[in-house]
C-alpha cells in the first residue's frame, strides 16, 4: 500500500481544482488524482455548448495542459475507478486492487445521467450526454435530412436541441411537464423558452409521456409516446443526473440527495470531504443545505476543499450560478429561485434583452440576465435582499442601486 497526503477521487473540474489550489497554497504533501475516465480533467459545459455547436474542438476543454500534473507532482490514475473507501483504515481501493492511503480524501465523483425504464433504451443510437465520447456520438447524427428525438426539455435537452437544429437537423423534444424548465423558471419564462424553440423550428411537445423506444436490428428507429410515434435516427435522453454516492454510502458516510457535508465541505469524518455534483453542503448564503450540478460550483467547491485542508476557515458562502446559450438566447442565472416565487421582468421579453428577478415574500431569491452583459455582479449583490418589485422592474433605477 502506498501512502499519500491527499487523495482526490474523481478527475473532473472539481477534482482538478482541488489539486491546483492545494499546490498554489503551498501544500507539499503527495497528491493523487483518480478518475475512471481515460481523459485528464476537462470542463463539461462545452460538451453541450461550443463543442456540440462546432465552434470549438473538444481539446479546448481540458482544465490543465497535459504536463501540468507531472510538473506539479500530482500523481494521476486516469482510467482506473475507485471501488472502495475505508474510513477506518484511511484507504482507497482501486478496481485493479491497488490500495492508496490518505491523510485527507476528497470525493469528487460527479453524476451519472439518468436513463428511463423503457423498452429500447439500450438500442444503438440512444444517447445521454456527460462525457467527451457522448458529444461526438450525438453530433454524428446532426445534419439536413436527419431526425433526432430528445426526451426531456431541461437545460441539456434544450441545448442539444438548439445545436442540432442549427445544424439543420429535424428535432423533436418530448417533455412530460406542461412547459420546459417550469420548475426552475416559473410559467412566464418557461413559456418564453417554449416559444424560443418552436420559433426556431423545434417540434417541442409538452404534457407527453414516452412509452417505448423503437428499433430494428439493434438500432433505434423511433419513439412511441402519448402524442404518437416519432421517427428518429437518434434519441437523446436528457432527464437529469444522479449523484454518484455509492462510494460514500458504502463507507458509512451520510447521504441524502448527495453526500452530506458542512459549510467547509467536510463529512462527519473530518478527513473526508465531498465537492461538486455530489456535495449536499450547508450554504451560508441561502441558509441551508444545497446541492448544485453546475460548472461554477464545481470550480469553487474544489478550491474551497483545498482551503479547508489548508485550514483557512473558508466557507460555502456564494450563490449558485449557471449559464446557457441557445439560438440567440444567451443568459446568466444567479441565486436559487423556485417555481413558487414571483417573477418580475425588467425590460421587454419581445426584444430578447431583459433581466428577470425571482422574489419570495419580497426577498430576491434569484436573477437572470438575458443578452445583457457585465451585470452579474450587480445582480449577485441583490440576492437575499428585500427590494420593492416596482424598483426591480424600473429601468430608470440603476442595477447597482438596487442593493442599496
Amino acid at each position: 500500500m502506498s501512502t499519500q497526503g491527499t487523495v482526490i477521487v474523481g478527475a473532473g473540474l472539481a477534482g482538478a481544482k482541488v489539486a491546483e489550489k492545494l499546490r498554489a497554497s503551498g501544500y507539499t504533501e503527495p497528491i493523487t488524482l483518480i478518475g475512471d475516465e481515460p481523459e485528464r480533467p476537462y470542463e463539461r459545459p462545452g460538451l453541450s455548448k461550443e463543442v456540440l455547436l462546432g465552434k470549438d474542438d473538444a481539446s479546448t476543454l481540458y482544465v490543465h495542459d497535459a504536463d501540468w500534473y507531472a510538473k506539479n507532482s500530482v500523481t494521476t490514475r486516469f482510467g482506473t475507478a475507485a471501488v472502495a473507501l475505508n474510513v477506518a483504515n484511511s484507504t482507497v481501493t482501486l478496481e485493479n486492487s491497488d490500495v492508496i492511503g490518505y491523510e485527507y480524501v476528497v470525493l469528487a465523483t460527479g453524476s451519472t445521467p439518468r436513463t428511463l425504464p423503457l423498452d429500447g433504451a439500450d438500442l444503438a443510437g440512444v444517447h445521454t450526454l456527460r462525457r467527451m465520447p457522448d458529444t461526438a456520438a450525438i453530433k454524428a447524427h446532426f445534419g439536413v435530412g436527419k431526425k433526432i428525438v430528445i426526451i426531456g426539455a431541461g437545460w441539456i435537452g434544450l441545448e442539444v436541441a438548439a445545436a442540432a437544429r442549427l445544424a439543420g437537423t429535424d428535432v423533436t423534444v418530448l417533455e412530460y411537464a406542461p412547459l420546459p424548465l417550469q420548475q426552475v423558471l416559473g410559467n412566464t419564462l418557461a413559456a418564453y423558452m417554449y416559444d424560443l424553440h418552436t420559433e426556431n423550428g423545434v417540434d417541442l411537445r409538452t404534457n407527453v409521456g414516452v412509452t417505448a423506444i423503437i428499433g430494428e436490428n439493434g438500432r433505434v428507429t423511433g419513439v412511441d409516446s402519448s402524442a404518437g410515434h416519432f421517427d428518429a435516427d437518434a434519441v437523446v435522453i436528457g432527464v437529469g443526473a444522479a449523484p454518484n454516492m455509492e462510494l460514500a454510502a458504502s463507507a458509512g458516510l451520510a447521504v441524502d440527495n448527495g453526500v452530506v457535508v458542512d459549510e467547509h465541505l467536510r463529512t462527519a469524518n473530518p478527513a473526508v470531504l465531498a465537492v461538486g455534483d455530489i456535495a449536499r453542503a450547508q450554504n451560508t448564503a441561502v441558509g441551508g443545505p444545497l446541492r448544485v450540478e453546475h460548472w461554477d460550483n464545481a470550480m469553487r467547491q474544489g478550491e474551497l476543499a483545498a482551503s479547508t485542508i489548508m485550514g483557512t476557515g473558508a466557507a460555502y458562502d456564494w450563490q449558485p450560478y449557471f449559464f446557457t446559450d441557445q439560438f440567440d438566447f444567451g443568459m446568466e442565472y444567479v441565486g436559487h429561485g423556485s417555481s413558487d416565487d414571483d417573477v418580475h421582468v425588467r425590460g421587454d421579453l419581445s426584444t430578447g434583452e431583459f433581466i428577470a428577478f425571482w422574489t419570495n415574500a419580497g426577498r430576491v431569491t434569484a436573477a437572470m440576465n438575458v443578452n445583457i452583459w457585465d451585470v452579474n455582479d450587480d445582480l449577485r449583490a441583490v440576492i437575499g435582499r428585500e427590494v420593492d418589485a416596482a424598483r426591480l422592474t424600473d429601468e430608470s433605477v440603476a442595477l447597482g442601486d438596487l442593493a442599496g
